[in-house]
């Protein structure tokens, strides 16, 4: 079943059109191949179908050539470009502050990822999640978004935030080079996970441009945005969210249905409307989680298992082969290098 239309701004489709001319590709030949007219991407009151979308930038890749237009049309996208959330961040107080509104209402921006920030030891994780699977236009979209935050951070600190690491979660591209320089800091590939690492140090530090008056008034309007926006999202968008962000304890039906103010039965009714039911959800988080961490080779089979919600990890491997048709061991081992498998304890061949 298609998914519910998503919101883009409008000013991102205009900096990926800009880009794709940029490169020497022809608009309209593009545009023309995506089905996409001139209006869907200028009207502010039409919403263009995700599907759409990922035509537009497969079709810009393939037009192109540039296999790093994630990263070129995420330089882009400075903090001006965000609209009011941009103006909110620029008059935030301090890193803590502005990654807590960026959280909280990235979603009024783009409505394909959400953001959640880990204070891990003395470093910070600031994760992108995706709220529905990016498939074939995974790596631009991450690596332009990513991106794109970079910047506002940039901005608002004038600098002074400085980044440890970029984390994607997939293999290393031919310009892993170029994105190091783009990035201007160390890019890991094959990672559980995506998005930024940085001091912790960093996060409390005022900012000398701050002003709380314009903060609090932009957050207000940010709100009402938030508002307007939750319901046009799917009921498999929310739940899926929901155990991406308790992906170490997913919750029951009965228990994500109390989250979101509903009752079971009227969750499962939902659910059931749009053509899927909770445990498809589930099973498809357990899919996309499992092949995070085995590309990734940092845990062993049975952790995998284990954080996936498998108390017998024979369920667990008689899932994944009807998932990918091989048993994880096989996968991992056609897709992490020796040398990345995780040190210690090893666990046995399945």
């Amino acid at each position: 079943m298609e998914p519910a239309p998503f919101a883009i701004p409008a000013a991102y489709l205009h900096h990926i059109t800009e880009q794709v001319r940029a490169l020497g590709g022809d608009v309209e030949v593009w545009l023309l191949q995506s089905g996409v007219t001139r209006a869907q991407l200028t009207d502010t009151t039409q919403s263009l179908p995700l599907a759409a979308f990922e035509q537009l930038i497969v079709n810009a890749l393939a037009l192109t050539r540039e296999p790093a237009l994630g990263l070129l049309v995420g330089q882009r996208l400075q903090v001006q470009t965000h609209g009011l959330l941009g103006y909110a961040a620029l008059s935030s107080g301090s890193v803590r502050q502005a990654l807590g509104l960026l959280g909280t209402f990235i979603r009024t921006r783009l409505s394909l990822v959400e953001l959640s920030v880990e204070e891990v030891r003395s470093d910070v994780r600031v994760r992108f999640h995706e709220v529905l699977p990016l498939g074939s236009v995974q790596r631009p979209v991450l690596e332009a978004v990513i991106m794109a935050i970079k910047n506002v951070l940039d901005a608002i600190s004038m600098g002074a935030c400085r980044f440890d690491a970029v984390c994607f979660p997939f293999a290393a591209p031919t310009y892993a080079s170029l994105a190091e320089q783009v990035l201007g800091c160390d890019v890991r590939y094959g990672a559980s996970w995506a998005g930024l690492t940085l001091p912790r140090s960093v996060l409390d530090v005022p900012f000398r441009a701050a002003d709380p008056v314009a903060f609090r008034e932009a957050v207000k309007i940010c709100e009402r945005e938030l508002e307007r926006v939750a319901t046009n999202v799917t009921f498999a968008g929310r739940v899926r969210r929901l155990l991406l962000e308790r992906q170490h304890g997913f919750p029951s039906l009965e228990v994500a249905a109390r989250l979101l103010s509903l009752t079971p039965r009227t969750l499962h009714r939902r659910l059931v409307d749009e053509g899927t039911t909770f445990r498809e959800v589930l099973e498809d988080v357990r899919h996309r989680l499992a092949v995070e961490h085995l590309k990734a080779g940092h845990f062993s089979l049975e952790e995998i298992a284990y954080t996936l919600g498998y108390t017998d990890f024979a369920n667990f491997r008689r899932a994944f082969k009807r998932w990918e048709g091989v048993p994880p061991s096989a996968y991992r081992g056609s897709h992490v290098k020796p040398s990345s498998a995780k040190s210690g304890r090893r666990a046995p061949r399945r």
